[in-house]
């Protein structure tokens, strides 16, 4: 943009709340795992004078201080807001996890920003445009937020801005590669023995001037005769794609007559087409080097941010509704208007306890307000109930994160963040809205955690925690879902992926102080009779007093799948009294839900009571119970008994390349394919019918198959025959006390 300088108010102790809108920018860094998002942030946070030289404000704090289990991973695995004052206006620096277990963490950054920096490292090769980062972009088109790219790691051997540029133009700029241009060049020192050629500064393709860096300070000189040729290509191919995106249509005309456009013109036209989300502009930064006061481009970037970002002002509004689902006009981003605000993360302090990440969309948030929060009955998907909850609560301090310091502020008015301690349980996708007027923001969707894992309490002192802490944990991750299997009785998160599960137990343990133990998923199986049986209950025991006494006789016949248990009636002459007959049902289901062979329940037969016997006196309800069950287990032991188990209906979209390896993968897993079909963007929908048994880690499985560009989602069919040779691999599980399936 201009090279004019700027304040840079942003001192050490954090950033003014901001008084307007109009001078709030709030960003969102997205990029794969190693590009150098928490780097840049670093960089724009020295430049903006929010940090030292020594990386560090005055309290000592500094970007990177989050999470002791970020530290011991070398990996954000959260969700962090660094602010820092630019140029008049408060920039909040949304820092988004790279790694696809914590998607849910990045559409959380992208509810709460109104533009979008896509970090790739020139590092990487083109796989590093990795499959979330295209689809946080194809999500971020949607809903036409701005988006600019910056190519980290220039400073690194045998690397090409240029090769970077077109890779980010074809995977990025779809069926217009020109909305995807440099808005600056690289200028390289020497190339040393070891291939590496450092970064010494930026050439300016509008203002044709070079930034250079190689003294330490920012220095601006005209370019050198060498640079003339590549800046005038260059250039003339930034103005084209400017004037094509602009509003004035005489421009075009003017620029081919051979006019030569007034770069403040330019300039403008570049700063609308940004905002518009039509152009989407590439830059390159670096932090800066041993001495230096700033990063190489990083005042740059700041200037985009600050004038060619869009303020909360033009941000569409989120849809909201009653807390009942009735509609409701959109929020207007006016700090005079009613309250509507979202909490956009939820985090534990060790001190401070539960703290909030909340987004203001209309109104202004002040500690000590009387708000109504309104939780969702069920998480995004759909798919898992979550207890919906309301509460009249009063909202606590209010503050400003840097790194894991918080900094008090008065007020946060709509279009900022700000975080807030103890707001009652406020769950993350929470409202707040006027405690006599409340209103319910409809929630961002999070992928289906596919990935389970069963725990158990290390010792009964954890019994006591779990719980707790697994509320706790499910209610700071939407892409976490708690389960308790009623079948296995095996308590279960579902996650994304194996970091996720690990990042689980880890805040577990540091956080919440419960030590849990990880242990194998079961899958809920099922028992049936292979084929018709009959079976002979007796019961019967004298030791004084009343004694027990029945008998009865069961013909037992397989039914068709899916009907359950039938009891029928067939007993003829009183043998059974009719009083007792309800009985034999009883202990007939009774034992059928514990299971006969393996321990798993008994379904789709038809037990059929044909006799038996009573006795006046020692005849009673418990005895004829006993005696059903016992009939029962006969039965089991004249004929095989079936294990059946659950068949999933599995959808896995893959790129058109993936659809052969995922096909045999599929049949591999003693799957059916039952069709394919073509989606949008050169990928195919795979169908096909898979044992649970054999899904259970799919989840990883098919992101190392297709190079993490494939998803997929399973729903429950039907339970279905277990082949004999896995089935007998079950009951040897089982009889080894091994938790197995």
């Amino acid at each position: 943009m201009g090279d004019k300088a700027h304040a840079h108010p942003g001192a050490a102790g954090g950033v003014p709340a901001a008084g307007h809108p109009s001078a709030v920018r709030n960003v969102v860094l997205v990029g794969p795992s190693g590009s150098g998002k928490t780097t840049l942030v670093e960089a724009l946070a020295l430049t903006a004078g929010a940090l030292n030289r020594a990386g560090r404000v005055e309290d000592g704090a500094t970007v990177s201080d989050h999470d002791e289990i970020e530290r011991r991973r070398h990996r954000s695995v959260q969700l962090s807001l660094v602010p820092v004052a630019w140029d008049g206006c408060k920039v909040n620096l949304l820092d988004t996890p790279g790694y696809a277990d914590f998607v849910g963490e990045l559409r959380a950054g992208l509810r709460a920003a109104d533009a979008a920096l896509f970090v790739v490292s020139a590092a990487q090769d083109a796989s590093s445009v990795a499959a979330t980062t295209r689809a946080a972009w194809e999500e971020c088109a949607l809903v036409g937020m701005p988006r600019a790219i910056v190519v980290t790691h220039l400073d690194t051997a045998r690397t090409s801005f240029d090769d970077m540029t077109r890779i980010c133009a074809e995977a990025f700029g779809g069926e217009d590669p020109d909305a995807v241009l440099p808005l600056y060049l690289p200028v390289l020192g020497p190339e040393g023995a070891d291939g590496h050629a450092p970064l010494t500064g930026l050439t300016g393709l509008l203002t044709r001037r070079i930034l250079d860096h190689s003294s330490g300070e920012r220095v601006e000189r005209p370019p050198a005769p060498d640079q003339e040729e590549p800046l005038r290509a260059a250039r003339d191919r930034l103005i084209e794609g400017i004037i094509a995106e602009s509003e004035d249509e005489s421009l075009m005309d003017r620029y081919l007559d051979g006019e030569d456009i007034d770069v403040a013109t330019l300039i403008a036209d570049l700063e609308r087409a940004v905002a518009r989300g039509s152009f989407h502009p590439v830059l390159t930064a670096a932090p800066a080097a041993e001495g230096a006061r700033r990063g190489i481009g990083t005042v740059e970037l700041l200037e985009l941010i600050t004038r060619g970002f869009p303020t909360p002002l033009e941000r569409t509004p989120p849809v909201v509704t009653t807390p009942s689902g009735k509609p409701r006009p959109a929020p207007v981003c006016d700090p005079d208007g009613p309250l509507v605000a979202e909490v956009v993360k939820t985090s534990s302090d060790p001190y401070v306890g539960r703290v909030s990440l909340v987004r203001v969309f209309s109104g202004t948030l002040r500690a000590d307000d009387s708000v109504h929060l309104c939780g969702h009955g069920l998480d995004a998907t759909g798919h898992a109930p979550r207890p919906c909850h309301e509460a009249e609560i009063r909202v606590g301090a209010l503050t400003s994160p840097f790194g894991s310091r918080q900094h008090a502020v008065d007020r946060c008015v709509a279009g900022d963040l700000a975080c807030v301690a103890r707001l009652g349980g406020a769950e993350t996708g929470d409202t707040l809205s006027p405690a006599g007027d409340p209103v319910l923001i409809e929630p961002w969707s999070t992928p289906d955690p596919l990935l389970p894992l069963a725990v158990r309490a290390h010792g009964k002192a954890d019994e006591d925690k779990l719980s707790q802490g697994l509320a706790r944990l499910v209610a700071e991750d939407p892409t976490l879902r708690l389960e308790q299997n009623p079948d296995t009785g095996q308590v279960v998160l579902w996650c994304l992926g194996e970091a996720h599960q690990e990042v689980a137990l880890e805040r577990l343990r540091s956080r919440y102080g419960v030590q849990v133990d990880a242990e194998p998923h079961r899958v809920p199986l099922r028992e049936t009779f292979a084929g018709r049986a009959a079976g002979r209950g007796r019961h019967v025991k004298q030791s004084g007093g009343h004694g027990q006494f029945a008998v009865c006789e069961i013909e037992v016949e397989p039914l068709p799948p899916g009907s359950g248990i039938e009891f029928v009636d067939k007993v003829v002459g009183g043998s059974v009294p009719r009083q007792f007959i309800p009985s034999v049902e009883k202990g007939v289901r009774a034992q059928a839900a514990r299971g006969l062979a393996a321990g798993h329940p008994l379904v789709d037969v038809r037990v059929t009571l044909l006799d038996g016997k009573a006795h006046s006196v020692d005849s009673s309800d418990a005895a004829f119970q006993t005696a059903g069950a016992l009939a029962l287990r006969e039965a089991a032991s004249d004929t095989r008994i079936q294990l059946l188990e659950p068949v999933c209906e599995v959808s896995v979209l893959v790129p058109d390349d993936y659809v052969g390896p995922v096909m045999s993968d599929l049949s591999g897993r003693r799957g059916r394919v039952v069709g394919t079909e073509q989606s949008p963007g050169g990928r195919t929908v795979v169908r096909a019918e898979v044992p649970e048994i054999e899904v259970g880690r799919y989840a990883v499985d098919l992101r190392s198959l297709s190079h993490g560009t494939g998803r997929f989602d399973r729903a429950y069919a039907r339970h279905e025959a277990m082949p004999p040779q896995v089935a007998d691999r079950v009951r040897a599980e089982r009889a080894d006390g091994s938790p197995g399936a």
